[in-house]
């Protein structure tokens, strides 16, 4: 069976695409499935790992106890996923991997979204820093334990490539280079769609951000508004919101594929080996839509993240991670057994406690501090 998927992909996908039976290998070889490609099976050890389970209950913008209908960390992480999917369909690229990609692209975030990222980061200063696209990769790689002859997931090349150099506006890994598959770009452009317009939906959902606003402020909101208006009337806001939303990611998708096709082959880029030498991003955004897009991401920054109420949020959940860690590098008998056992020269106390803080759910971040400190 695997043997069938893998002659399918060389046979039907673009030469630029990754291929399952060239891939780069695992850090521990293994023997292959008898019935999933390589990324196939990542994918699979990714959606069944406790830290994909745990993104249920991580922040995106609102705390994840907010409303059972704002984005959490997971449903973020599907959208990506399925974003990721079409892009890599309509570019003939290899979807498996573009999922798994995108699948454990958030793994390691923090509780209480960017704010407690950097929160983290800045009681790690002088202790290796903290940043979540390589904590990502010290999940699938070190701290998931689930098998006895390796530590971690120990995924393909290719996916620990595409976590060590996700890359958007919010998200700047330590690598100069690009991800060296164009499915790891893919997932960086499904991520930026996914993140600006459902957090735009969920401002709306949450009265922070006014439609009457965006009328006047943003092109991308207005064009598709129109579009929407033209084909239906009568609609609830509700539905007026959703149909907006829906055309504003379709959009993009159009323009991402579009462009980026032209793009390639106006590079003269025809084979894999000649992409490996790019340093530049080859999917990408028309200048056209790289403007609106940031013109929105400008917009959300400014009347989205840093609103009052979302600040006071992220201002509790910062001061949580903050007191959490002193009281645990203070005693590490707060620590649970396990993460005191973890302590030794490889992983000094400091990394220990900052892996504990990181893995926590919002609630239990919070259920945490109220046995310690209350």
């Amino acid at each position: 069976m695997r043997e069938a998927f893998e002659e399918r992909e060389l046979q039907e996908l673009s030469p630029l695409a990754a291929k399952s039976s060239c891939s780069k290998g695992r850090r521990v070889e293994e023997p292959h499935s008898f019935n999933r490609t390589c990324f196939q099976r990542d994918r699979d050890r990714i959606v069944h790992s406790k830290a994909f389970r745990r993104l249920k209950h991580k922040t995106q913008v609102f705390v994840a106890y907010e409303s059972d209908h704002f984005r959490s960390r997971l449903t973020h992480t599907i959208e990506v996923a399925q974003i990721s999917r079409h892009l890599a369909r309509l570019l003939r690229l290899n979807e498996d991997l573009s999922e798994a990609i995108a699948l454990a692209h958030d793994l390691g975030h923090t509780p209480f979204g960017h704010a407690g990222e950097k929160t983290l980061n800045k009681l790690m200063e002088n202790h290796g820093g903290f940043e979540h696209n390589l904590h990502s990769l010290r999940i699938v790689d070190v701290l998931e334990q689930r098998y006895p002859l390796f530590k971690g997931l120990n995924l393909t090349q290719e996916v620990r490539e595409g976590l060590m150099k996700h890359s958007t506006p919010y998200d700047h890994p330590n690598s100069d280079s690009m991800g060296v598959t164009l499915e790891a770009q893919v997932t960086n452009l499904a991520d930026e769609i996914s993140y600006n317009n459902h957090d735009l939906d969920d401002g709306l959902s949450a009265g922070i951000l006014s439609d009457t606003e965006l009328d006047s402020k943003i092109s991308l909101w207005r064009d598709a508004k129109l579009h929407v208006s033209k084909q239906y009337t009568n609609l609830s806001i509700e539905q007026l919101r959703f149909l907006i939303n829906s055309h504003l990611i379709s959009q993009q998708i159009e323009d991402v594929a579009t462009y980026s096709l032209r793009h390639i082959s106006e590079q003269n880029i025809d084979t894999f080996e000649a992409l490996q030498q790019t340093t530049k991003a080859l999917v990408r955004f028309s200048p056209e839509m790289t403007e609106k897009s940031r013109e929105l991401r400008t917009y959300l920054f400014t009347q989205f993240y840093t609103h009052h109420s979302v600040y006071r949020m992220n201002k509790k959940g910062q001061n949580i991670i903050k007191d959490l860690f002193i009281a645990f590098v203070e005693d590490r008998k707060l620590l649970p057994r396990h993460y005191q056992d973890c302590i030794s020269s490889e992983y000094p106390l400091e990394r220990v406690v900052c892996d504990y803080i990181a893995g926590m759910t919002d609630t239990y971040a919070e259920k945490e501090y109220d046995t310690i400190f209350r």
